[in-house]
């Protein structure tokens, strides 16, 4: 498995670098045009301008105040954001990606393993009563995205081809559940567990699919569909970090490979699925990668049109094998979250909702974000993991009055909304108490007391 540790000088001399032959002045002209950018013009607009290093405040203002125009014409000045819980099954994981301090390797959750961690595994029924005790507060919509167990199979059917290999620990990473001291279940019973009281289930990243379907030939479709049976509403478009193979191979060299992620998500989307997308930036790549990344999201979305929201996720450094390793000092500047949230908006011109977070941001910096083209805040998700782990440091839970408190700050209308964005309904910031409203068992009463 490589480490950070384990990289060469050479590792991080790219092949794309952020030099165009394009200005600023004509990427932001045809931005202002409403044209469909190049990836060119992207770059240009990330960088303010390739003729001179750093970013330029002026030109940078420039590019916010266009996105946030864009952002007021395709979808308004309501802020949006969603009811949901985290409910992630496992941190067991093998697969080594050197940006992530979610994992823990599997091996510590071996029977008789003799060694402190502080991960966890949960069974099918563990699952149920955390997403049941949610919905029962109001929450609408719960997000489960786990490590990749090695015990984790799609179904009983799933794990009789997997038990045929030799030595199927190297072949297939498939070790049988009885290794372990709790057993997760397959990824079907796990959904059905969670998919309870008419709750929408958003799981089943890329790589969890490729997990799914890992010894056999069987296409993504078709993994997606038995999912969906399990009771699968949409499917995250996380696990893509930076879709630019040079990067990949640096960060998470164990994953999939840029053409398999848009393969898993063109499977999720032919079996009916809702996406959402995603970038992990600010580590080791350039604008020119950023770029690159939004044309692969555009086109995907050219082709499948399920794509509902772009979610920009800035790099948590602080406890991550990059960081430790020196390969990285820090994560991306402010400066880059607001240019990174302003082009997805001029550049995306066929996803109409991009995702400002707290999680990654907090407050303050979060609802400048969505003055800069974002008009998304996120959800309450009541159980934040993985970016804690990570390092982060700005909570693990918003209530609705939190989101009045906030989004008032900056004079802009509130509403809760549907995973999908199809159901809204605005929330009267008159003075409480503030509940959601659009949940199976949700009432108005606040989520927590």
């Amino acid at each position: 498995m490589t480490t950070a540790a384990d990289l060469d000088e050479g590792a991080l001399e790219f092949e794309h670098v952020p030099e165009t032959d394009q200005s600023f002045e004509n990427a932001l002209a045809k931005a202002a045009d409403g044209k469909r950018l190049a990836v060119d013009d992207a770059v240009e607009l990330l960088t303010t301008g390739t003729e001179s290093s750093g970013i330029d405040a002026e030109r940078k203002e420039r590019v916010l105040e266009l996105a946030d125009r864009r952002r007021a014409e395709t979808v308004g000045d309501v802020v949006t954001f969603v009811a949901n819980v985290n409910n992630n099954v496992t941190t067991a994981c093998n697969t080594g990606c050197l940006f992530c301090n979610f994992k823990n390797p599997d091996s510590a959750f071996e029977v008789d393993a003799d060694v402190a961690h502080s991960g966890f595994t949960k069974t099918p029924t563990e699952s149920r009563e955390a997403v049941r005790d949610a919905v029962e507060r109001g929450v609408y919509e719960v997000t489960s995205v786990s490590g990749l167990h090695p015990a984790f199979a799609l179904d009983d059917e799933h794990r009789e081809i997997l038990e045929t290999y030799d030595d199927a620990a190297r072949t297939v990473n498939y070790k049988p559940p009885e290794r372990y001291e709790t057993d997760p279940g397959t990824y079907v019973e796990q959904l059905r567990s969670m998919a309870v009281d008419g709750v929408h289930l958003h799981s089943m990243t890329p790589e969890e699919a490729y997990h799914a379907r890992r010894g056999t030939d069987r296409p993504y479709e078709s993994i997606y569909r038995r999912l969906r049976e399990a009771g699968l509403d949409s499917a995250p478009g996380t696990a893509a970090e930076i879709l630019v193979d040079e990067v990949r191979e640096v960060i998470c060299p164990g994953k999939m490979d840029t053409g398999e992620w848009v393969d898993a998500m063109e499977g999720a989307a032919a079996a009916g699925l809702p996406l959402t997308s995603t970038m992990m930036y600010g580590h080791v790549e350039n604008e020119m990668h950023r770029a690159k990344h939004l044309k692969v999201i555009r086109d995907l979305q050219d082709r499948t049109g399920a794509i509902t929201e772009f979610v920009p996720l800035s790099f948590i450094h602080q406890n991550t094998p990059l960081y430790e390793a020196g390969v990285v000092d820090g994560g991306a500047s402010r400066d880059e979250d607001e240019l990174l949230v302003a082009v997805a908006r001029l550049f995306l011109d066929n996803v109409e909702h991009i995702q400002s977070s707290w999680v990654k941001s907090g407050d303050e910096h979060g609802l400048k974000l969505l003055n800069c083209g974002a008009d998304d805040f996120m959800g309450t998700i009541l159980s934040e993991e993985i970016t804690k782990r990570a390092g982060g440091q700005y909570g693990e839970f918003r209530s609705v009055a939190d989101y009045v408190e906030m989004v008032s700050a900056i004079g802009r209308p509130l509403a809760e909304r549907s995973t999908d964005y199809e159901q809204t309904r605005r929330v009267a910031m008159d003075g409480g108490p503030y509940g959601p409203t659009l949940g199976p068992k949700a009432d108005g009463t606040p989520l927590l007391d």
